[in-house]
């Protein structure tokens, strides 16, 4: 074993020293090329392994895709809400009184002339009595008082036919007399008395008729301010009996009975209720519009009369902004539409509702979906699929307007590019994910 540990290392020492020529050196340099790849294959294809098993996997169902467009983009506010009634009536009294009786409790269907509250008040009661009283000596007055006008007139008017008879008399007498005189059968004296005597005769019936007119005018006064009076009685009468009949309160609408009594305890028998005071609230059924709670960062930019769509559980309806809240409470403003399409039916009020008000229409804009993330006017990373929808891969994102459920993209992606739109926050650390 020594010989041929010796013949190997002068063979070794003999190669040493022999002079190597260029050909076999590459021959070597790539023997030791190839080993060295086929060495590092393993370690590669390990690599390879983990690199794969690194990158997260997510389920394509899981997760809502949708493709990049460019065309007409709506450019909406949205927000849910209720039906509610349109026409809400409050009913007051018309006069102080007790409650005698609740004929109907809320939630019931009514009509116009429905009796909800039964009242009492002794004191109209007793008005109207007095009142009635009050009438009738006024009528009974008035036909006493026509009475003696007529009798009134009657003797000023015997009176003038006196006056008449006398004077007619008197100028005959006069007329006699001076045609006596003409052919001196009588005397000058007794002439010019006879005259003197009409002329007084027939002033006295002009005065008797001057006063049968003017006591005709003076009896027209006297019957027309009894007449009054009596106009007058009759009013307060017919007023005092529409206080009474208000005592019964009504609907005055149908609908449905929302609420009894202005306060938080329910109305009770015995109640008593001032003048004017709310009595019931009652909500028509035919006429619904729509209450919207939007977003007050939002609701600046709604202007009435825009377009929008109600979407109900039974369909959807055209409708206009009708209404906008000043108020916010809870960081929303009321919006109120207009339903301008048919009810669906089935639609009532407190029926749940999405709104969908049209702020304006972005002409030949390139847009997507609405991602879970992003604000208007920023940049955000997406994941856009790849691989023929086997991985997706973060590209950053420049976004322009963002709608209620689209937004306009500025830079980052393409017509027919298709983006992943769910909350990816959770894989923000990663910049590709697989696919399956």
């Amino acid at each position: 074993m020594s010989q041929l540990y010796f013949h190997e290392k002068r063979s070794a020492k003999r190669d040493l020293d022999t002079p190597i020529s260029p050909e076999d050196r590459h021959r070597r340099n790539r023997r030791r090329w190839l080993f060295g790849f086929a060495g590092a294959l393993p370690f590669a294809a390990l690599a390879l392994v983990r690199f794969e098993r690194a990158t997260p996997v997510l389920d394509r169902s899981s997760v809502r895709v949708d493709t990049v467009e460019r065309g007409d983009m709506l450019f909406q506010v949205r927000g849910n809400g209720t039906l509610v009634p349109e026409d809400v009536r409050w009913i007051p009294t018309m006069s102080a009184g007790v409650v005698e009786r609740v004929l109907v409790l809320p939630g019931a269907a009514v009509k116009p002339d429905t009796i909800l509250v039964e009242l009492s008040n002794p004191e109209l009661e007793q008005d109207v009595f007095e009142t009635e009283s009050q009438l009738k000596a006024a009528q009974l007055d008035l036909t006493n008082l026509q009475v003696q006008l007529d009798s009134e007139k009657l003797t000023q008017q015997a009176m003038v036919a006196t006056a008449q008879a006398d004077y007619a008399t008197a100028k005959e007498e006069s007329t006699t007399d001076d045609e006596l005189n003409k052919i001196g059968l009588a005397a000058a004296l007794s002439v010019k008395e006879a005259n003197t005597k009409t002329d007084e005769l027939a002033k006295l019936l002009a005065i008797q008729q001057e006063r049968l007119k003017i006591s005709g005018v003076a009896a027209n006064a006297q019957l027309a301010a009894q007449e009054e009076k009596i106009e007058q009685l009759t009013g307060l009468l017919g007023l005092q009996q529409r206080q009474i009949d208000g005592l019964k309160i009504r609907a005055g609408m149908a609908g449905v009975l929302q609420q009894l009594g202005d306060a938080p305890t329910p109305l009770q028998v015995g109640q008593r209720l001032s003048e004017g005071a709310l009595v019931a609230l009652v909500a028509g059924q035919t006429k619904l519009e729509a209450a919207i709670q939007i977003a007050a960062t939002q609701a600046g930019d709604i202007q009435l009369d825009q377009p929008a769509e109600i979407n109900t559980p039974y369909g959807a309806i055209p409708g206009r902004v009708i209404c906008i809240d000043p108020a916010v409470e809870n960081g929303t403003a009321t919006v109120d539409l207009a339903l301008e399409g048919a009810l669906p039916e089935g639609a009532r009020p407190g029926t749940g509702v999405e709104g969908a008000i049209q702020l304006e229409r972005l002409a030949k804009v390139l847009y997507v979906g609405r991602p879970a993330q992003g604000q208007p006017n920023s940049t955000v990373g997406l994941f856009k699929v790849v691989d023929n929808g086997g991985a997706a891969v973060r590209v950053p994102v420049e976004m322009g307007q963002v709608s209620a459920d689209a937004v306009e993209i500025l830079k980052g992606l393409q017509a027919g590019d298709r983006v992943i739109l769910s909350d990816m926050s959770h894989w923000n650390a990663c910049h590709r994910i697989t696919l399956e």
